[in-house]
């Protein structure tokens, strides 16, 4: 029997020994997770909940708590600790308490005085919560009850003296060391104390310049303690949910003002201090050499267009969803945190489209791991598409760009009433619209110096090249500008005709476009020989210098395209060619071309193209392929239609995201009704149009009959050789390989590759498209 109780025992004080040892466990671990949640966001919501918790619980003594958590852990497998726990238990608890209460008494400055009612105590105790959440201020509600009772019945002093008595105490319990022993340790390290402090004076005189960068700091830090203070309190007070009100955030709506007001008496008078046009009536005498005006176009008294034949922005309402785009602020930051990126939000700019969160990750995180979770994080904000721009250019930052609830009308006429483009000088000033903050984008053509336009059908592309036309009109008279617009689809641009700033009416035949290009590359010719003659290196060198001569001046020239893909097929080679001539010389003889396609393939943006035009616009697109054939990079297939645009000019180093202004017709109508009001008569160049016509008229004499036959039956059957031409029409070899050349000229089909068959480079389907838009 005594052997079996014996056993029992051992069994018993086993299983004892192994519940102590999973007790310990479990308590070290939590103790872990404490400190892993108080110093770090890697312990998810347990974590934040944890911190919480302990932070307005205890502030700043709460760091300390799970140290003595793990080592009360350790001391419970201790059997000495076993038989003197309550012991040890009431000293660690005394000391703790000591601290908590010192702690408090220092920053007794932000413990609430008043706790006589209900309400008064709801506030102390709501306030003792946060500050403690918000900056370890005070010592949270454990240590301000403790610690305002102390100072209700003993004062400061008597306050600090029973604190000093329960920590004597307690390291009297906890080490078994008598009162009087204590006191000589105490007596022992303040004389070691006062010996330091006096072999050291020397040193501490010499030190003033430390001690004053000590106290600034000291200030800094009381300052914002106090203002950390000041926040919770406003938010107690006023029982509002507590948000970030650190990041600023930028209301495009801010920055609209509408008191910049141009001149409604239609008068060329711009001395103003508000407008900066030149007056216009110093060119009456000014012509050009090259390009004549005829006198009968009575030009002499030509006016600027009058501001109120642009509808004006009836938006004005300030930022109404401030609240919204702080939560999704905050859900932002939740998500990345979750993902395990660090990073907060400085910075919000509310655009006419997007709004842009300002990302600052913290040191060690990577910028491409934010830039992998653009999904995850277009998913938690419940946005259709967002774009990461990381970094901001000039920014220590990430921009998070998410489409708005609702998008709002960015007008031409707001653009050209701000101070950036009244301050503009040059006359080949246009306008693109506004950028995220909402400020607006003006930019000069003769430093771009040429652009290309690209985009899906529908996303602004016309609206655009509109808006560039008319605000160029606001800047400069038929004597200083000229346009060649040429429109394949015949619709978008002939509303132009009759202006006296054209050069000839909008071309619209694909297979005069060709020879109106030829022309312009011969007129830059004849430029660089008149400069060559004056000793000039460009436009603006040679009409400084005929100022006071007889000379005519020679007007700048923009040339538009608005279709290229349609040009590629009709004369692809004649038009890449005169495309890039012009584009490699043609910015210091004044001329400047501007390409627009919705067709952003390689095609028809060849890479020689892309490469001689290095400012580019792209729209919205609908792959990522077609962004990088037009800017080389991502981004435009993310993009959100209806004037939404990367513009990327020459010399920056990422595109810039703006919302494109919007002009109606009926706007560009009146607009080119008051200045053909102006004209009785317009009189062409028919020096230019002769030569295009002859041009034209000598390549359709060249041009087989056969020829539109062939290239239906070659696109029907996919297939392209001379015997079959052969047989299909019954001629001979020469007839049939010259119409095989002239199909390769136009870009249907393929060089020769020798023993393989010609590719046949347009299909079906483009074919007809093609053919529906040119009949």
């Amino acid at each position: 029997m005594a052997k079996k109780r014996t056993r029992s025992k051992k069994k018993q004080d086993k299983k004892t020994e192994k519940m102590k040892e999973i007790k310990a466990l479990i308590q070290v671990s939590f103790g872990i997770i404490c400190i892993f949640s108080l110093h770090t966001n890697s312990v998810g919501k347990l974590g934040i909940f944890i911190k919480n918790l302990f932070m307005g619980v205890l502030s700043t003594p709460a760091y300390i708590l799970p140290y003595l958590i793990i080592i009360t852990a350790f001391f419970s497998l201790n059997s000495r600790f076993q038989e003197k726990k309550g012991k040890f238990m009431i000293s660690f608890l005394s000391l703790y308490l000591c601290f908590i209460i010192t702690y408090s008494l220092v920053q007794r400055e932000y413990i609430p005085s008043d706790f006589s009612n209900y309400s008064s105590l709801k506030y102390f105790f709501s306030k003792s919560y946060w500050l403690g959440v918000e900056g370890g201020i005070g010592g949270g509600i454990i240590g301000n009850i403790i610690t305002s009772i102390l100072l209700f019945l003993f004062g400061v002093k008597g306050s600090y003296i029973i604190a000093y008595t329960i920590g004597t105490l307690a390291i009297i319990l906890s080490t078994n060391l008598s009162l009087v022993h204590v006191v000589k340790l105490f007596v022992k390290a303040m004389t070691m104390l006062f010996e330091f402090i006096k072999a050291s004076i020397g040193n501490l005189l010499t030190s003033k310049t430390l001690l004053a960068d000590n106290e600034k700091k000291k200030s800094k830090s009381n300052k914002k303690a106090k203002t950390i203070a000041k926040n919770v309190q406003e938010n107690t007070e006023n029982n509002k949910d507590i948000v970030d009100e650190k990041i600023k955030i930028l209301d495009y709506t801010s920055n609209y003002k509408r008191s910049v007001d141009l001149p409604k008496d239609n008068s060329n008078t711009r001395n103003g201090k508000k407008m900066k046009y030149k007056d216009l009536n110093e060119n009456e005498e000014e012509g050009m050499t090259n390009i004549n005006i005829s006198e009968n176009n009575n030009l002499e008294n030509y006016k600027i267009p009058n501001i109120d034949l642009l509808n004006p922005n009836e938006n004005s309402n300030s930022m109404k969803d401030k609240k919204d785009i702080l939560n999704k602020a905050k859900i932002l930051e939740e998500t990345l945190q979750n993902f395990g990126v660090d990073a907060k939000v400085i910075q919000i700019s509310k655009g006419p489209t997007i709004t842009r969160y300002e990302l600052q990750p913290k040191p060690g995180v990577k910028v491409s791991k934010i830039v992998n979770l653009s999904d995850d994080i277009a998913l938690n904000l419940a946005a259709q598409n967002i774009r990461i721009e990381a970094p901001i250019p000039g920014k220590s930052a990430v921009g998070i760009e998410v489409p708005n609830p609702s998008s709002t009308l960015v007008t031409l006429r707001e653009v050209i009433e701000s101070d950036k483009f009244t301050d503009k000088t040059s006359k080949l000033t246009f306008v693109l619209g506004k950028d995220i903050s909402g400020q607006p984008i003006v930019d000069d053509l003769a430093k771009m110096p040429h652009m290309l336009i690209a985009g899906a059908t529908g996303s602004g592309k016309s609206v655009c090249v509109n808006c560039l036309i008319t605000s160029i009109l606001y800047k400069a008279s038929p004597h200083e500008v000229k346009f060649l617009l040429i429109d394949p689809k015949v619709v978008e641009l002939s509303c132009y005709n009759g202006i006296p700033h054209l050069l000839l009416p909008v071309v619209t035949d694909p297979k005069k476009a060709a020879a109106a290009l030829n022309w312009v590359v011969q007129e830059m010719t004849n430029r660089y020989k008149l400069f060559a003659q004056n000793s000039v290196r460009d436009i603006d060198a040679y009409n400084e210098k005929i100022k006071d001569a007889e000379d005519e001046k020679l007007p700048k020239l923009v040339v538009i395209i608005d279709e290229l893909a349609d040009l590629m097929i009709v004369a692809p080679s004649q038009v890449e060619d005169a495309i890039c001539r012009l584009a490699q010389m043609a910015r210091a003889a004044g001329i400047h071309l501007i390409v627009a396609t919705q067709r952003p393939s390689v095609d028809v943006i060849t890479g020689v193209i892309k490469a001689n035009i290095p400012s580019r616009i792209a729209f919205a697109v609908s792959s990522g392929a077609d962004s990088r054939t037009i800017l080389d990079m991502g981004g435009a297939e993310k993009l959100l239609g209806k004037g939404d645009m990367l513009f990327y000019p020459v010399g920056s180093s990422k595109p810039q995201r703006i919302q494109g202004a919007f002009v109606s017709d009926g706007e560009v109508n009146k607009v080119v009704e008051f200045i053909k009001n102006q004209v009785e008569d317009i009189n062409y160049e028919e020096d230019i149009i002769e030569k295009i016509t002859e041009t034209q008229n000598s390549k359709e004499e060249e041009v087989d009959e056969l020829l539109s036959d062939a290239i239906d039956l070659v696109i029907d059957t996919q297939q392209a050789s001379i015997s079959m031409l052969q047989r299909k029409f019954r001629i001979g070899y020469n007839r049939a390989a010259r119409i095989i050349d002239e199909m390769e000229s136009r870009g249907i089909v393929s060089e020769n590759l020798g023993s393989k068959p010609r590719n046949v480079l347009i299909s079906k389907e483009e074919f007809k498209e093609i053919k529906s838009k040119t009949s």
